[in-house]
Order: C-alpha cells, then sequence, then structure tokens
C-alpha cells in the first residue's frame, strides 16, 4: 500500500474519532462534577478489578491525547482520585506522554514532507535552532501551561527533532504541571473548577521554571568563559578595543569595519599589507593568465580572421609586469590608507601571551578582543626527496625569471588548473599530476571533463590516478616519480610545482600555549560567531576556513569584527548559504550553491536545466561559444539551489544567480528580466528560458491551437 493512500486512511480514521466523539456528545462524561458524582463507583470497581481498572484508563487518557480531545486535565484529576497520587502520577506522565507522542507521529507522517517541502525556506532556520537547541525549546513550552499541548504536538512533528528526545523532554516537561493536577485529584470532594488549579502567580511559576533552561544555559556558557579567562590577569585598562592580526583580506576589512565604527583598532601585519591575494594569489595569478589568454589569441589568430601574428615576448618582461601590478594595487592596501581610515598599523611578529594581550616588537599591547586573520600557506605533501629541491608554490613562483622549459604541477585543484594553463601558453611543457579521478574534484564530471579536454588541446598533459611518492635527482635530471595503477610512472622535470591545497596559519602566533583549540584538518576552531575556544579571540579568513576565498575571507570578518566589537550587545551568526567561487582556467567555471553530483548525494529532489553556451550570439560572435549554463532547482519550484557555468566571463556572469539566490529570486523573475543583446550574460535567461519550455503547459496550447484555428 503507498504511502499517500495510508495517510488518507489515517485522517479518515481520525476525524471519524473525532466526530464520533463530539456527536455522541461523549465529552459530558469528562466532566468534573461527572467525575465527583461517580467518584465512589469507580473507586469501587478500582478496588475490585484493578489490572483492568489501570489498562482501561491508560488507553483512554492515550487516545484522549492522541486525538487532543477535550477532558485530559479531568482524566488527570480521576488518576489520582481513584488510584492515588504516586500511581496516578505514574499513570497520567506515561499516557500523557504516549499519547503526546502518537499525536506527534501522526502529525510526523501526515503533514511533515509536505510542509517541509512547500515552506523549506522558512523552516530552514527553525530546524537549525531545533537541531542546536531543540531540548531547551520543547522543554520551556512543556513547563509553561500557557501553549496548549496538542499544538505543541503537531509542530514539533514537522521538525527534525528525534521521536526518543520529544518523548523524553515531554514527560520531564509535563511532570510537574501533572503532579499539580494528580495532587489536585486527591482532593476531588473540594475542587469546584479544574480552572481554579492553576492560578495566575501558579503560572507565573511556571512561566520563570519555563525560562530557567535558557538561563541555566546562559549562566553555564558564561561561567564556562569565566573559567577559560579566569587563568589570566584582565588588564584594568586595554589599550584598544580591538587587535586584527594579519592584514590580508580578512584581517583588513575587519579593522576597517572596526575603525569605521570609531572603535580603536590595531592591525599587526609581519610581512606586506595586503596579504597572500595581492602578493602571491590572486592578483598575480590573473595577471599572468590574462598575458598568456592574450599570447593564446595571438597564436589562434586565424580563427579571428587575421591570417598570422607572430608574437614576441620575454618571460622577464611578463613577471615584471605580474609585479607591476601588484605595486600599481598596493596603495588600496597601504598603511598609509588605513592609517589615514583611523587603523593603526604595526610591521612586526605578534604572539598572543594572554587573552587579551599580545607582543609584538617586544612591547606588549592589550584589546578587549582579538581577530586572528593569519591566512594559510601551501601544504607541502611528505614526497620523498622534495626535501633536496627547490620547488616552486603559489608564494614562490613569482620570482622565477625563467620559463621552466618542463614544468609539472602536483595537483589539479584552481591553483593548479589556472597555472598549468598560463604556463602552458607561455610556452612551457606541463603535466598535471593528480591523485584523484579528475581535476578540480569538487566540480561535476561534465564540468572537468570540458577543462581536461581544453587542456589536451593545448598540448597540457593531466595525469589522474597518480600518486606523487618521490624525487629523485642526479647531476643532469630531476624525475618524479608515481604511482600509477600499481606501477611507477617516471617524470623528468625542470620545475616542479606544489599545488596540492592550503593548509591553515595557527603556528607561531603563541595559540599552542594560550589552548586555543583546532579541528582535525588544522584551521582553528570557532563557533557559529566565529569565537575560538578562547571567548575574547575571534578569528576569519582562510584559517578559520571553511572556505579558502579572498571574498569569504571578507564575508567572515563582518562578523567577526560586529561580533568581537557588539557581541555584549547582539550577536550574529556567519552566514554561508551563498557562496560563489570561480576558477579563472579558459574557460572559466563559476559555481554558487550546490553542484548536481551534491545534490544526489544529499539526496534533494531537484531538477536539472542546461544550457548550451554554442547557441549564444554574442559566444558565437567572440569565437568562445562553448560551454554551458547549468541550473539545480528545486522539484515542482523555480527556487534556484544552484547554478554551474562553464565559459568565457563565467566568474562575472554567475553574479546575476548570486544576486537572485541571496535574494530568494527564481528563475521566472530571471526570465522577465530584460538582458542587453548582444552579451554573454543572455546565457542567465536563456538557461530560464529552458527551464521555462520544459514546463510549458501542452494541453492548454493544444486548446489555443484550435481556438486560433477557429478564428481563420
Amino acid at each position: 500500500m503507498k504511502k499517500k493512500h495510508i495517510r488518507l486512511i489515517l485522517i479518515l480514521l481520525i476525524s471519524s474519532m473525532i466526530i464520533s466523539f463530539f456527536y455522541f456528545d461523549l465529552g459530558q462524561h469528562f466532566t468534573l462534577s461527572n467525575l465527583k458524582d461517580k467518584h465512589t463507583g469507580l473507586t469501587n470497581y478500582y478496588e475490585n478489578n484493578k489490572q483492568i481498572s489501570i489498562v482501561v484508563y491508560m488507553i483512554a487518557y492515550i487516545l484522549m491525547a492522541a486525538l487532543s480531545l477535550p477532558g485530559a486535565a479531568v482524566m488527570s484529576l480521576a488518576g489520582a482520585s481513584v488510584f492515588g497520587f504516586w500511581l496516578g502520577l505514574i499513570l497520567v506522565s506515561f499516557a500523557s506522554t504516549i499519547g503526546a507522542t502518537l499525536a506527534f507521529l501522526v502529525a510526523r507522517f501526515i503533514l511533515k514532507d509536505y510542509i517541509q517541502d512547500k515552506f523549506s525556506d522558512k523552516l530552514k532556520k527553525i530546524n537549525k535552532g531545533i537541531e542546536k537547541d531543540g531540548i531547551f525549546y520543547l522543554l520551556t513550552l512543556r513547563l509553561i501551561p500557557v501553549f496548549p499541548f496538542f499544538v505543541i504536538n503537531l509542530v514539533m512533528g514537522l521538525t527534525s527533532i528525534r521521536v526518543l528526545t520529544f518523548y523524553i523532554v515531554s514527560q520531564l516537561g509535563m511532570l510537574p504541571g501533572t503532579a499539580i493536577f494528580v495532587n489536585a485529584g486527591t482532593q476531588i470532594g473540594q475542587l469546584s473548577s479544574t480552572k481554579g488549579i492553576l492560578s495566575p502567580s501558579l503560572i507565573l511559576s511556571f512561566i520563570l521554571l519555563g525560562i530557567f533552561p535558557w538561563i541555566a544555559k546562559f549562566l553555564v556558557s558564561y561561567v564556562k568563559n569565566r573559567k577559560v579567562l579566569s587563568k589570566y590577569s584582565k588588564p584594568k585598562k586595554f589599550d584598544y578595543n580591538l587587535i586584527v592580526i594579519g592584514a590580508g583580506s580578512a584581517g583588513l576589512v575587519s579593522s576597517l569595519i572596526a575603525a569605521t565604527v570609531k572603535s580603536k583598532v590595531c592591525l599587526i601585519e609581519k610581512h606586506k599589507m595586503g596579504g597572500d591575494c595581492l602578493n602571491t594569489g590572486c592578483i598575480p595569478s590573473k595577471a599572468i593568465i590574462k598575458s598568456a589568454k592574450i599570447l593564446s589569441y595571438s597564436k589562434n589568430a586565424e580563427k579571428y580572421g587575421i591570417k598570422s601574428l607572430t608574437p614576441e615576448f620575454n618571460f622577464k618582461d611578463i613577471m615584471n609586469r605580474v609585479h607591476k601590478i601588484i605595486k600599481k594595487i598596493e596603495p588600496h592596501d597601504s598603511v598609509e590608507r588605513y592609517t589615514e581610515l583611523g587603523v593603526e598599523c604595526i610591521s612586526g611578529s605578534a604572539t598572543l601571551i594572554s587573552p587579551y594581550e599580545v607582543s609584538v616588537n617586544q612591547k606588549t599591547i592589550s584589546a578587549k578582543n582579538i581577530i586572528l586573520a593569519t591566512g594559510a600557506s601551501p601544504f607541502i605533501p611528505p614526497i620523498k626527496g622534495i626535501e633536496h629541491i627547490e620547488y616552486l608554490t603559489s608564494e614562490n613562483i613569482w620570482d622565477i625569471q625563467e620559463l621552466p622549459k618542463n614544468l609539472i604541477v602536483l595537483g589539479g585543484g584552481p591553483i593548479g588548473c589556472e597555472l598549468s594553463q598560463a604556463f602552458a601558453r607561455l610556452g612551457s611543457n606541463v603535466t598535471i599530476v593528480e591523485m584523484a579521478g579528475n581535476i578540480m574534484g569538487r566540480e561535476d564530471h561534465d564540468v572537468t571533463d570540458i577543462i581536461t579536454k581544453k587542456f589536451e588541446e593545448e598540448n597540457i598533459t593531466v595525469l589522474t590516478k597518480h600518486m606523487a611518492k618521490e624525487i629523485k635527482t642526479d647531476k643532469q635530471d630531476k624525475i618524479l616519480i608515481a604511482s600509477f595503477k600499481g606501477k611507477d610512472v617516471e617524470m623528468k622535470f625542470d620545475q616542479i610545482l606544489v599545488a596540492v591545497g592550503r593548509k591553515a596559519n595557527t603556528t607561531g602566533f603563541g595559540l599552542e600555549k594560550l589552548g586555543v583549540e583546532l579541528n582535525p584538518n588544522g584551521s582553528l576552531k570557532v563557533n557559529e560567531y566565529l569565537q575560538t575556544s578562547i571567548p575574547t579571540i575571534y578569528c576569519a579568513g582562510d584559517v578559520a576556513g571553511p572556505y579558502q576565498f579572498t571574498h569569504t575571507a571578507a564575508h567572515q570578518a563582518w562578523f567577526a569584527s560586529v561580533n568581537s566589537l557588539f557581541g555584549h550587545l547582539k550577536r550574529f551568526k556567519v552566514d554561508y548559504s551563498v557562496i560563489p567561487w570561480a576558477t579563472y582556467t579558459d574557460p572559466e567555471v563559476a559555481r554558487v550553491g550546490l553542484s548536481e553530483t551534491e545534490a544526489k548525494h544529499l539526496q534533494i529532489d531537484y531538477e536539472l536545466t542546461k544550457y548550451a553556451i554554442d547557441d549564444l550570439d554574442r559566444a558565437i560572435a567572440d569565437s568562445v561559444d562553448y560551454g554551458f549554463v547549468k541550473v539545480i532547482t528545486k522539484k515542482g519550484s523555480d527556487k534556484i539551489l544552484g547554478v554551474t557555468i562553464v565559459g568565457d566571463n563565467a566568474g562575472n556572469i554567475i553574479s546575476e544567480y548570486v544576486l537572485a539566490m541571496k535574494n530568494k529570486i527564481g528563475l521566472n523573475k530571471i526570465l522577465s528580466t530584460i538582458h542587453i543583446y548582444p552579451t554573454l550574460s543572455e546565457a542567465n535567461k536563456f538557461a530560464a528560458i529552458e527551464w521555462k519550455k520544459a514546463r510549458k503547459p501542452e494541453k492548454l496550447l493544444n486548446y489555443l491551437k484550435k481556438y486560433h484555428s477557429w478564428l481563420l
């Protein structure tokens, strides 16, 4: 029998029972006056038939609680008046909890899937709250008798709280109220109404009891924080409101926000302002990618109607251009600019000596809170022999002055892929060695297939499932030995670029001495407010994870700075709901939200829409007519769950989808938005058209066809 049929039968059964209760006026038997009239008879019957009395009572109470029928209060009084206080308390407690749990399960079975599917956006925060603090919410609601229990049963059934948790917390939460009613039942002869049992003062007591778990939680957190900080003496007066360590994206934005709200902030950087992004990451890599792209255009001039171009270049000139671009952007992140903005900048190595104090340049400075924005560094895998060569990383590759003839790139992630293509276009023989089954492992296979094919067309050798195990050197050659299907593969090289990932910079700052906790991957362990295990120390950027992008570092910086400065008034949970990124290969790969692979893994009911860019007029005109826009939407809805774009300028084109997802704009709105012709961004609208075409009302169109034929 299908689930929907069972639901229908269950609804009919419950409805018939409730209707029968009111139709036959069964409620007249569950009144205080009726209980008082029949009290003697019920007591005598119990004395002669104890077991059957208990069973019948339990079944009746469970059904009343499960069906949310009126009379539960009288049943509680009856339990004590007939069975006595202690047995009555046990019976009422278990019967009411079992009944509540049955109502909870029925609501979950009948309505949860529909409600969660229909209102998934609005329920997302509720589900997260239930997952984290569901016990506190439920206990509070149970302790305060102001909230109807049948409503609590139904509502909690629609959430993700576990059944066992619901049962245990419900029984404990209802126990004080149950005890009061049962105690009143022992004096049944003196009661004139059930309303008098819960006086205003008693209800107030329950309310205070209900909020006690939250007060207790706050106190536990407060005591825990105080315990951590009690080992250190707190300065009577602080030098700064905030100290920020690290002047990369996260540090710069954190200090700028702090200065903007007129706090006294100090920014410490031991190397260069601007961090990795400006000096060794985003900016230099995009500069060399552009030079390589221009060279690629010239080599493929015939595609643009130009018979031939013979470009001449010197690799040193290209590297000089890279450094000129860095110099041109440097003023944006300079000490001078940030000093003008109100940030006190210090050049030096910072070491934390307490939760409030930092040692820098043999001087100790203090602040109420500290933000760690120390970034990350290239991870060097433990390959035998690697320590005997001068290997390249994303940090030192910008210092080379000669183009490598044979370049091996370890790692097929974003950094490895971007630099592989750039150096191949400049003339290096490039081999990518990747241990996984494909390059760009976090993307879907149709994405990596396009990039792999493009790389192979440009004579880049892509070796997947190859595990680098040893580097050998002799007087003439350097050789990488990799394992592939149980056999060793040898590759000669002039230079090797290690691009297998990055690790958080957590050593050398005194964190070990303070006992700041780390995650298994080496990043700093933080809560949802970006607070570390030391309450006064926050962090943002690559050192915090889970993403290592410049834009997410800046995003985290807002939360870290605001929470550190104003957390005593209001704290904000960091939001990772819409995180975009791009890999600047040619074609570019950009994504926001879920990939198709992730949607399948999460067992999300989704629909896929794909638009091929080879159909786009502007792409054809620019001879970049390859790639696609792939949109993952919620089944039966235009809600966007994720987008992947492969194509020229994908990193720019995807911004429309980032805005749409952030503001809960669906494909229908994108479809109705005018896009300039001819532009690459029209691909977004055409993807929306593809989505709409797949859902066209065939029956209505047939009627319209007949209508128009009739008009002829």
